[in-house]
């Protein structure tokens, strides 16, 4: 799932872990950004933020290049954050925040209220909704267990009916970050702990980079028996240090060689070195969203493959709620830049989300539990087959 459960210490606190992170022009008003943190997978009804935590949005400008026929996508040096931190729930149940810009706008917020927060060019909701989110997660491990692509053409939605923790912040892009902001800008999600010792627990960018790309150890020549993900999340996004960066990378340059072959062709053949083309873009892990185009739909990924293909981009990348990024990211992977679309069966939310501000769906009143949700990912390699 697309960062839901990333890694063992997000199993053990949910609070701190990192659903997803999307970013896109707002269809509602011109000019303006939507970000979107959501944490908690199978949240309960009963869930809250967590007081213990910062949970942080990230933006920087950010330069799409081509070097000897390799994308790159290089972060500048200036950046933006929005910080959001909650209280305890008072003795009514009621739980209350705050949203600090990097200019030192504070805007106080309430979990669940509907009506949004608005001030400094900010238009902002936090609390429960329906997880936009949508795979069949049992045939996309499958595919790592038998090594050759076992989708169907109906899948099963796994996390159908989930909820989890939101927070969606619209913002007034000139107004916010200054009017030379962009257009093309790098986002990235963190939680972190609160207090004079910040520590990052989890940090995503682009989908199931650590679910899909960085989990399976089996290809692995050097780290077979490392659990990589949790040392990944600590990192800042913008600046790998040196410690785990060639693990990182061999992890990658392994793996990516797998979902290429599922076809039984190979689409991205690596260099003399043995690194794949794809590695060094991935390891740059941050959405990437361009505030000058409008909003579409389906734009997930669109800027990296105009970089690969040498092409101008002509949507706004990033990703919005809808796009159907398994899709997407097993199309570029397996087939390459316009490689012929691969389906896991599931096209779209059993709601999707709306167009309207907070965009999400209201939560389920009745939500699967965990181990239901887990269960129904299980399917025994025997039982799948190539569509």
């Amino acid at each position: 799932m697309a960062d839901h459960f990333s890694g063992p210490r997000a199993l053990a606190d949910p609070a701190s872990d990192i659903t997803d992170v999307y970013a896109f022009p707002s269809p509602e008003r011109a000019g303006h950004l939507v970000l979107a943190l959501n944490v908690f997978p199978i949240a309960a009804p009963t869930a809250l933020f967590s007081d213990a935590l910062v949970y942080r949005l990230r933006l920087r400008p950010v330069t799409a290049t081509s070097a000897d026929g390799r994308p790159a996508f290089v972060p500048g040096a200036e950046e933006w954050t929005l910080d959001v931190r909650f209280a305890a729930p008072a003795a009514d149940g009621v739980q209350t925040g705050t949203c600090t810009t990097s200019g030192g706008a504070v805007v106080p917020l309430r979990f669940g209220d509907e009506e949004p927060a608005e001030s400094a060019g900010l238009r902002i909701f936090a609390g429960q909704r329906l997880d936009p989110f949508f795979i069949d997660l049992a045939a996309e491990s499958a595919n790592h267990v038998v090594e050759r692509l076992t989708f169907k053409e109906h899948g099963v939605n796994t996390g159908d009916g989930a909820n989890c923790l939101s927070i969606v912040v619209e913002l007034d892009v000139a107004a916010v970050l200054g009017p030379d902001a962009g257009p093309l800008l790098a986002v990235v999600g963190e939680t972190i702990t609160a207090g004079g010792h910040p520590v990052r627990l989890e940090r995503m960018g682009r989908p199931e980079m650590k679910n899909f790309i960085l989990q399976d150890k089996k290809f692995d020549p050097v780290n077979r028996d490392m659990e990589l993900r949790d040392l990944y999340n600590a990192e800042d996004a913008f600046d790998l240090g040196p410690a785990y960066l060639g693990a990182y990378r061999t992890r990658l340059n392994a793996n990516l060689p797998f979902f290429d072959r599922l076809d039984g062709a190979i689409a991205w053949p690596p260099d003399d070195q043995g690194n794949h083309p794809l590695t060094e873009m991935f390891l740059a892990d941050f959405l990437v969203v361009d505030t000058s185009k409008p909003f579409t739909e389906g734009s997930f990924l669109e800027i990296e493959r105009a970089v690969l293909a040498g092409r101008p981009h002509t949507t706004c990348g990033g990703r919005p709620l809808n796009d159907d990024i398994v899709d997407i990211l097993y199309t570029l992977l397996v087939g390459g830049v316009d490689g012929a679309p691969i389906s896991d069966g599931v096209d779209q939310a059993a709601r999707p989300a709306t167009r309207r501000f907070p965009f999400l769906c209201t939560p389920n009143p009745e939500p699967p539990d965990l181990p239901s949700v887990l269960a129904g990912a299980a399917a025994p390699a025997e039982d799948v087959t190539v569509s």
